[in-house]
């Protein structure tokens, strides 16, 4: 069957399962967007506000679903515009496909209109990028960039199209996916000795990472949990893996984890470490990272073996079918001193703030009380994003949508946007901060064309907050460039979008809002204005040990 490359690229999309894209046209990739059209009633296509939008909504769409999420734009800036939410997806280990129409073949190389080297560009931020420059070809790479974006650690793949390769024909022959190769490195002999080292703990700790998420291993981890009698930590984008309400568990790691997350890590004599990196906001100071402890890591990407904390033990593979050779090999243990150790500090250092006034944990608890700890929570970047993961409890994965590794600004509102049109039956809210709003603001024109119901709230302290936090800190309050006073009327800008919105400037009218936004039709916009000085605690200071954390308490 002789088919056009813009037809071959719906033809593979629909192979792989692919029902919703989401992207922005222009010239270079008009003949895909021309066979989009004639297919509208097989792949959704959401046309974002900004090709930033579009990328970042793929990520949401595939944190939330765990299936492949794709964006397309065109040449140019276009592309370039995708560099971000591609970058955002690497970091944290998304599976995504990236598709981008280029300039004429001929025209490749002579600073052209509109061209640019974008697989070039993104080839650090990428598992793989392709420019695909004649037809045989286009078929054939596109499933392969798929199954890149899906097999071992996710990532993002990139694949550049010329614009005449999208116009020319060649045959297509329909194929099914194929099965996806298998990353597993571990040996029986790695199985036994990290049970050794599990077996003769005294006070085992288990931290969990996104890798928990990422390959379903949920259930597993809480078996294993409770076979050994271990204290469970996670960090940001583990959560969910093992439930946040689950007596075993301690709260986040890192910076901003707990006091009794912390002190505990410092103070076990076995660490297992399960699909996470050992990033520098977990460990602060790594050579005075868990000293006392036997380290296990548990991950499939061998390159993060021994790369930022040296192991005593590793198992390079998927999680979930190691924790299910793993936990017939440990003895069940009960360690009931430890345990009460543990229960010590979390009594000792609870999780506080001032519940005298409106402040974002307040917020966040009334939101976690009334959707039941079950909405899919998407945020930006700053302290909301830690207020959110402290008291938001996340009971399942997927339920956390945020930018982890990179840290991008903005990332939210276009991320919640794929999340709720993945998961169309969940609650989906976006917390943002004023700072964030204004990054990606015009994504709310997507939400309202489209009626795609998200609860986005701002937390407005008139500040870049978590910045102003460090400078309060470390920089003798000199406040350089991070106050945002101006006349900008969140509610006229929500409303002005097509949204429904809300201010709340007191504790008592938090309750009524949130309960009208929960109930209202289509997008709703809340700007909650608290204190520009609120801090999130605890913390650990730079370049310190995670031992060394503190709160307002200390100071």
């Amino acid at each position: 069957m002789q088919l056009t490359g813009a037809e071959i690229i719906v033809e593979v999309l629909k192979e792989e399962g692919v029902d919703t894209v989401f992207g922005y046209p222009g010239g270079a990739i008009l003949n895909v967007y021309d066979a989009l059209y004639k297919h509208s009633h097989e792949i959704r296509h959401i046309l974002t506000s900004h090709e930033q939008g579009a990328s970042h909504a793929a990520d949401g769409y595939s944190r939330a679903t765990g299936k492949v999420g794709v964006c397309l734009a065109t040449s140019g800036p276009g592309a370039t515009n995708l560099v971000t939410g591609i970058a955002t997806a690497f970091m944290d280990s998304v599976p995504m496909v990236a598709i981008t129409c280029n300039v004429n073949l001929p025209l490749l190389g002579k600073d052209s209109f509109q061209e640019v080297d974008i697989a070039g560009i993104t080839l650090p931020v990428t598992k793989h990028s392709y420019i695909i420059k004649d037809i045989k070809n286009l078929a054939a790479k596109l499933r392969r960039a798929f199954r890149i974006a899906k097999c071992g650690r996710p990532g993002p793949v990139l694949v550049d199209i010329t614009k005449d390769v999208t116009a020319d024909k060649c045959d297509y022959k329909k194929e099914k996916p194929r099965a996806l190769k298998d990353f597993n490195r571990y040996t029986e002999e790695d199985l036994r000795t990290a049970a050794k080292f599990i077996n003769q703990s005294k006070k085992p700790f288990i931290y969990v990472g996104g890798g928990a998420v990422i390959s379903g291993a949920a259930s597993e981890v809480k078996e294993f949990a409770y076979k050994i009698g271990a204290p469970v930590c996670d960090t940001l984008m583990g959560k969910g893996a093992f439930d946040n309400t689950d007596p075993l568990y301690t709260g986040m790691i890192g910076m901003h984890g707990t006091k009794a997350s912390d002190k505990g890590v410092s103070e076990c004599d076995c660490l297992i470490a399960m699909g996470a990196r050992f990033s520098d906001r977990v460990t602060g100071n790594a050579r005075k990272f868990a000293r006392n402890a036997h380290i296990i890591h548990i991950d499939i990407d061998l390159a993060e073996i021994n790369k930022n904390i040296r192991t005593d033990a590793s198992i390079v593979g998927d999680l979930k079918e190691i924790l299910n050779k793993l936990n017939p090999l440990v003895e069940k243990g009960e360690h009931k001193e430890w345990l009460s150790h543990i229960r010590e500090l979390m009594e000792k250092y609870p999780l506080s703030y001032d519940r005298n006034k409106l402040s974002c944990p307040y917020v966040i608890e009334k939101l976690d009380k009334l959707t039941r700890s079950e909405a899919i929570i998407v945020t930006d970047v700053g302290q909301h994003q830690m207020w959110a993961a402290q008291y938001y409890r996340f009971r399942f994965p997927r339920q956390i949508i945020t930018s982890g590794g990179l840290g991008t600004m903005g990332y939210g509102l276009g991320a919640a946007i794929g999340a709720k049109v993945g998961c169309p039956d969940r609650t989906v809210i976006n917390i943002g901060g004023d700072g964030c709003f204004r990054m990606n603001m015009n994504e709310l024109a997507t939400l309202s064309r489209n009626n795609i119901k998200v609860i986005d709230i701002i937390i407005n302290n008139s500040v870049l907050g978590m910045v102003r936090q460090w400078q309060t800190l470390f920089y003798g309050k000199r406040y350089s460039e991070t106050v945002l006073t101006d006349k900008v009327d969140y509610v006229k800008v929500a409303e002005g979008l097509g949204c429904t919105a809300f201010r709340i400037t007191k504790k008592s009218e938090v309750e009524e809002v949130l309960k009208k936004a929960l109930k209202a039709e289509g997008p709703v916009v809340i700007d909650c204005v608290i204190e520009k000085d609120d801090s999130v605690y605890p913390m650990v200071p730079p370049g310190k040990a995670i031992s060394e954390v503190f709160d307002e308490s200390d100071l």
